[in-house]
């Protein structure tokens, strides 16, 4: 288990990291997210004893990591794939951090199968590319079989089957009861791996609770409705007190936006109203909108979205004609910045 305590780290003037306070326990993946610059990598940083904290506690399996005799075999941290000697192969770089650890060497080659690198176990470092080297990252994480895994950005660079790979590998750690803290800022591969989610922006603290609450406090599921008559369904979503958009699909088809809730309730209604439908579909919440509506205040680059100037918000219960009250237009929402 990791316990962080009242956790505070200045540098000079710009306080990069303030009074967090969160646990990641065993058993489950705890994902670590936050915009750029909220102190994702400074916290990761203080746990494993790479930077010292202004203030604050952290605690692994109940001691400080300076205090660990053999801390490879406790925890393994991938934070910066490139930091590796470039001159070594990959079965030295990990030959020789075993020998600091008191690791066999045997388990070089069997860290190297687990990650695919096998192959170039025998190739200089400076000869891999970004993908090799956050394998040879991941191997180095896990070369002492540390019942702690600390992962910042472990699938940069990856492709769609390494990242199924690194997804399956932590949740099967994760299922041995290991302890699993792991940063991304893939949100959908996120939503996918972390069973829980410490969320920070601004090096404070935004949410800490299990990643279903989290993305439904956050974010709204939408039903989308086609049909020829969408004004007399409209009228029948408001006398029920429910609130709905008008939008166009891919197509350019005219359809409702029913917000929060089930197929079932927006059918049976259709159903009892007469009102028959060429398309009743969910949109489930999402952890990028969640993300978004929390940390949007929260990120360090604010950018300019395409047609956002322009563009309208919807407005409950309306069904407006082209460019008026209740059509979604342009692109995303105001005020959403990529993570």
């Amino acid at each position: 288990m990791i316990e962080v305590q009242g956790l505070t780290k200045d540098y000079g003037s710009v306080r990069a990291v303030e009074d967090l306070t969160f646990q990641v326990k065993p058993g489950v993946v705890t994902g670590f997210l936050g915009p750029n610059g909220a102190g994702k990598s400074t916290t990761m940083r203080m746990i494993v004893g790479l930077d010292e904290p202004t203030a604050g506690e952290i605690r692994v399996n109940g001691k400080h990591y300076r205090d660990l005799a053999h801390p490879l075999r406790e925890v393994g941290a991938l934070l910066d794939a490139k930091a590796v000697h470039p001159n070594r192969t990959a079965a030295n770089h990990l030959k020789w951090m075993a020998a600091s650890n008191g690791i066999p060497a045997s388990r070089v080659d069997e860290v190297l199968g687990l990650v695919g690198l096998s192959d170039v176990a025998g190739k200089k470092a400076s000869g891999f590319s970004l993908g090799m080297g956050q394998r040879l990252g991941l191997a180095g994480a896990l070369l002492g079989d540390p019942g702690i895994l600390i992962l910042d950005e472990p699938v940069n660079g990856l492709d769609p089957e390494g990242i199924r790979w690194v997804r399956q590998l932590v949740r099967a750690l994760a299922a041995e009861g290991r302890t699993i803290l792991i940063s991304s800022h893939l949100l959908s591969e996120m939503a996918q791996t972390a069973d829980h989610l410490v969320v920070i922006g601004k090096g404070k603290m935004v949410a800490d609770k299990p990643t279903h609450e989290f993305v439904r406090g956050h974010s709204q599921s939408l039903v989308y409705v086609r049909s020829n008559h969408l004004p007399e369904f409209g009228e029948a979503l408001k006398k029920e007190g429910v609130s709905f958009t008008e939008s166009k699909d891919e197509e350019g088809r005219p359809r409702l936006e029913v917000i929060n809730q089930t197929t079932e309730f927006v059918g049976e209604l259709a159903y009892s109203t007469g009102v028959p439908l060429h398309e009743l579909t969910l949109k489930s919440a999402s952890l990028e909108d969640a993300f978004m509506d929390l940390t949007g205040d929260a990120v360090q680059y604010h950018a300019g979205t395409p047609g956002a100037s322009g563009a309208q918000a919807g407005q409950s219960g309306q069904v407006g004609q082209s460019g008026q009250p209740g059509q979604s237009g342009g692109f995303a929402r105001p005020n959403e910045q990529e993570v």
